[in-house]
């Protein structure tokens, strides 16, 4: 069973036992989160396929919450040459790591 969720404003394909970082969620790790954003539904081998417009009703994916974390630094820098003009700034993105459970 695969499915497509919609989280964070991006759109992730999702299977049973999936490990996937998301963007920062509210809830607390050992918890499970319901992702009813869900965007597609389809086998395996791709027989049977529902779409929805833009979601499935009634249609969710189960994850559990194993951890919150920041990513690596990534450095920004802007630079003007001749005119010693150099700034930077860096910045730790936070996600929350899931994994998938089940898809409803």
């Amino acid at each position: 069973m695969l499915a497509v969720i919609q989280t964070g404003g991006k759109q992730r394909l999702v299977k049973p036992g999936a490990i996937l970082n998301v963007e920062k969620l509210p809830v607390e790790a050992g918890q499970d989160f319901v992702f009813d954003q869900v965007l597609l539904i389809a086998n395996d081998d791709g027989s049977e396929v529902a779409m929805g417009t833009p979601y499935l009703a009634g249609r969710q994916v189960v994850a559990n919450i194993e951890a919150q974390g920041r990513a690596k630094k990534i450095r920004v820098i802007k630079f003007k040459r001749k005119v010693r003009y150099k700034r930077t700034r860096g910045h730790r993105q936070q996600f929350t790591r899931v994994r998938v459970k089940e898809i409803k």
